[in-house]
C-alpha cells in the first residue's frame, strides 16, 4: 500500500518537502513505517525522538495503518 506521510519541523527539511509517499506492505504498523522512513532517509535517526500521529492521534508502535490515514511526522519540539 502506499500512504502519505506529512512532515513538520526539521522534518521536512530531511524529507525535502511537505509530505512524502512511502510503498509499504498492506499490514504495516507504525513500526514498519519508521523503519522505512528512516531507511529512505537516514537523517531521520538522527533526531533524538521523533512521534508518529495518526489521523491527529499519537500512535501507538503496534497501530495497523491504512491507505486512507493522515500520517505526519512529528519532531521534538522546544519552547521556551
Amino acid at each position: 500500500m502506499e500512504v502519505n506521510v506529512l512532515a513538520f519541523g526539521i522534518a521536512k527539511d530531511i524529507f525535502g518537502g511537505s509530505s512524502v509517499s512511502v510503498s509499504l506492505p498492506d499490514d504495516a504498523n507504525t513500526v514498519q513505517l519508521k523503519q522505512a522512513l528512516e531507511e529512505h532517509f537516514p537523517r531521520l535517526k538522527l533526531i533524538a525522538s521523533y512521534l508518529v500521529a495518526v489521523n491527529n492521534e499519537y500512535a501507538d508502535e503496534d497501530l495497523l495503518l491504512s491507505t486512507r490515514d493522515e500520517i505526519a511526522i512529528i519532531p521534538p519540539v522546544s519552547g521556551g
